[in-house]
């Protein structure tokens, strides 16, 4: 599975010391999503409230709640959004960038929250777009 980077460039692992790139994926294709998904997260940028992103910051702090029940809640958060997006806009996309800016929301927001909603985020990608990432990046 080639791994989209949010800055469109390959993603790579250590073995043996020496930096070894992940199976060759089109980096033009890959650029081009980002780009994409970047305009698409100006749009939708606009859209989020400051009551949704106050509302997670305060479910990311409360340190009782478990991994699922934060992934649950940013994913409620993000399918309250996607009723709003505009019916010409791909519903699945959209959901993956509306994740992807409320990320960048509270983190901004509260910057010592940045490793957990990162990896909250991730694993709400993997669950829910795992498939729609790599039919993305195989198209």
């Amino acid at each position: 599975d080639g791994e989209l980077q949010t800055d469109g460039n390959r993603s790579g692992h250590l073995q043996n010391g020496e930096l070894v790139f992940d199976p060759e994926v089109n980096e033009e294709i890959i650029r081009t999503i980002a780009a994409q998904l970047a305009e698409i997260g100006d749009q939708l940028d606009k859209q989020i409230k400051a009551k949704v992103v106050n509302d997670l910051v305060q479910h990311f702090l409360n340190e009782n709640l478990s991994r699922e029940e934060i992934t649950r809640c940013l994913s409620q958060a993000v399918e309250g959004l996607a009723r709003a997006i505009p019916s010409d806009l791909e519903q699945e996309k959209a959901m993956l960038v509306l994740a992807m800016v409320l990320t960048k929301k509270v983190a901004n927001r509260v910057p010592s929250l940045l490793q957990r909603v990162f990896s909250t985020t991730v694993n709400y990608i993997s669950q829910h777009f795992h498939s729609y990432v790599v039919r993305m990046v195989s198209a």
